[in-house]
């Protein structure tokens, strides 16, 4: 199932897990490149906004509540520098963000790979190559493992920094 249905069939939450320090996906690779150069993006949305916004904001409107934790190295690699500063387009879509420093994960149980969990009931597993980009995505739908993974996700949540307070 395609993350688009997948998010248009969700009744109650999301939350997406992010445990690297850079990932290297399609357009993206393109755009921090162009980041690294000195470009920045406009705040008008309307010269940024994807068809991953419009779902978000399609999800939120029917009160899905989607909340993303991304736990970060400091000193920030390069790659989580341009995810801080173009953090506001998820935000303006309606989700969640906050940020964990890894030295104050070090004590929690995590999963070895991103995630997004579903009405805390399907795992879609983001797996990587070493160098970022995306190995495929992989869908799970075991009940011991979706209660891992929420209780991880809360656990990192907790303790996180929202969006707006975390300083890089």
């Amino acid at each position: 199932m395609a993350f688009a249905d997948l998010l248009a069939t969700t009744r109650h939450s999301t939350v997406h897990l992010e445990l690297r320090d850079t990932y290297g996906i399609g357009d993206e690779a393109a755009e921090f490149d162009m980041w690294r150069t000195g470009w920045r993006p406009e705040p008008d949305p309307a010269t940024w906004w994807i068809d991953f916004h419009t779902w978000v904001r399609d999800a939120t409107a029917r009160g899905v509540v989607l909340r993303r934790a991304r736990v970060v190295s400091e000193p920030a690699s390069a790659y989580i520098r341009y995810e801080h500063d173009c953090t506001y387009q998820n935000i303006a879509a309606g989700e969640e963000v906050r940020w964990l420093p890894r030295r104050r994960a070090s004590d929690l149980a995590l999963p070895g790979n991103d995630f997004w969990l579903f009405d805390g009931r399907l795992i879609m597993w983001n797996h990587f190559t070493g160098e970022g980009a995306s190995a495929g995505p992989e869908m799970d739908e075991r009940k011991d493992v979706a209660k891992f993974c929420a209780a991880a996700f809360d656990t990192v949540w907790e303790r996180a920094t929202p969006h707006e307070e975390y300083r890089i």
